[in-house]
């Protein structure tokens, strides 16, 4: 099954000061707006999202159809396939994707420890 270029969503109390935080370890904004709330930083091939305010768990986050620059790919797998495999795989699914629909959707499910696992793709 390919997800998709990976990331760990982070909800953060303050913005700016993980924002400072993270560029101390060595990452640099890709994309995002903090007056908004919302950062995407990355370090090589590491990629973190900071979201102050926006969900209360940490998530793991799955992008089909974008690389680690969230470039898009020519080939991938699109999400109402991945909902199919998943399905098929006995995985609960706690929102889906419109299966009637085209181009960016989402769903999420949870790992068995309750850890949030987000599939968002965004074309």
């Amino acid at each position: 099954m390919k997800l998709g270029a990976f990331s760990v969503s982070l909800t953060v109390k303050d913005i700016t000061k993980s924002k400072a935080f993270y560029e101390k370890l060595g990452f640099d904004s890709l994309g995002g707006d903090i007056s908004q709330n919302w950062l995407i930083m990355k370090n090589e091939s590491c990629v973190i999202g900071l979201f102050q305010g926006m969900f209360e768990k940490n998530i793991l986050t799955f992008n089909p159809g974008w690389d680690q620059n969230a470039e898009n790919v020519d080939s991938f797998t699109d999400i109402r396939e991945l909902q199919k495999q998943l399905k098929e795989n006995g995985i609960n699914l706690l929102s889906e994707a419109d299966e009637t629909s085209e181009g960016p959707e989402s769903l999420t499910i949870e790992d068995p420890d309750g850890n949030p696992i987000l599939i968002d793709q965004h074309r």
